[in-house]
């Protein structure tokens, strides 16, 4: 088994990554974000896939929706454990791949929800303190390590798959954030006067949304709203939803290190 994830922040592939460890016990690396060269061909010569995203307002990123359009042909007769991470609440997150995957002919072996650091660190209210956050990752840690166990067990856990799921995403949050992520595909703010620009914003954008013009960043209107950006600016110049930066989220620093 395999992994193929999208990754803002480092959430997602923390998740995929100990799944795996868990199942695949010593194997050696055998996980792959949908930017590397390399997760077309692993997908292709794999049969069982673990696919891993975070939600946005109970709905797939735009780079996951597209990456799973674009392949469709390489998910066919696929055996897909989905792991979606999220940072409040979301229906049918797995849900929501898994109805594309199955139109392509993907079998779905079941769902996983986790809980993990909220990354929109632009909107206040979605803050939280650094152990509360670290405590997030203990939890989510121990229901992944439960998860597989019971696949052993010959179980898969149906996170986000259910009808039931289907109408708690779908009333829950999309009919009011219908095309939310679409809607901030070209809301990306970067501020003039902090900006130093060292370009790292346009070597992070999975996008390619940050390009280097002149020496300076501009946007092309193509964000996914994943806050890898955001979150690893060194000046703290980069926006999205709020007009200030109020925490730079990246897994590392909710890892326990004891």
């Amino acid at each position: 088994m395999i992994g193929i994830y999208f990754s803002g922040t480092g959430n997602t592939r923390f998740c995929v990554d100990k799944f795996l460890k868990y199942y695949n016990k010593d194997a050696v690396r055998c996980s792959y974000a949908i930017e590397d060269k390399a997760a077309l061909t692993k997908l292709k010569d794999n049969k069982d896939i673990v696919l891993g995203y975070p939600i946005y307002y109970s709905d797939l990123p735009i780079i996951m929706k597209d990456f799973i359009q674009d392949n469709q042909a390489l998910f066919r007769g696929k055996n897909v454990f989905i792991i979606v991470t999220m940072g409040l609440f979301s229906g049918d997150g797995a849900g929501c791949a898994a109805r594309l995957l199955r139109k392509y002919g993907a079998n779905i072996l079941g769902g996983l929800h986790l809980k993990m650091p909220d990354c929109i660190g632009d909107v206040k209210l979605l803050k939280k303190p650094l152990e509360e956050n670290r405590e997030i990752v203990r939890k989510a840690d121990a229901k992944i390590k439960a998860a597989v166990e019971a696949v052993w067990q010959g179980h898969y856990r149906r996170d986000g798959l259910g009808i039931i799921s289907h109408a708690a995403g779908l009333f829950g949050q999309r009919l009011y954030f219908y095309n939310k992520t679409v809607r901030l595909r070209d809301k990306l703010k970067i501020d003039g006067e902090k900006c130093v620009s060292c370009g790292k914003c346009a070597t992070l954008c999975p996008m390619g949304n940050i390009k280097m013009t002149d020496s300076r960043p501009t946007t092309c209107g193509n964000c996914t709203s994943c806050y890898r950006c955001i979150s690893n600016c060194p000046k703290q110049a980069i926006t999205l939803i709020g007009s200030t930066v109020l925490e730079q989220s990246t897994i590392e620093k909710y890892i326990d290190t004891e």
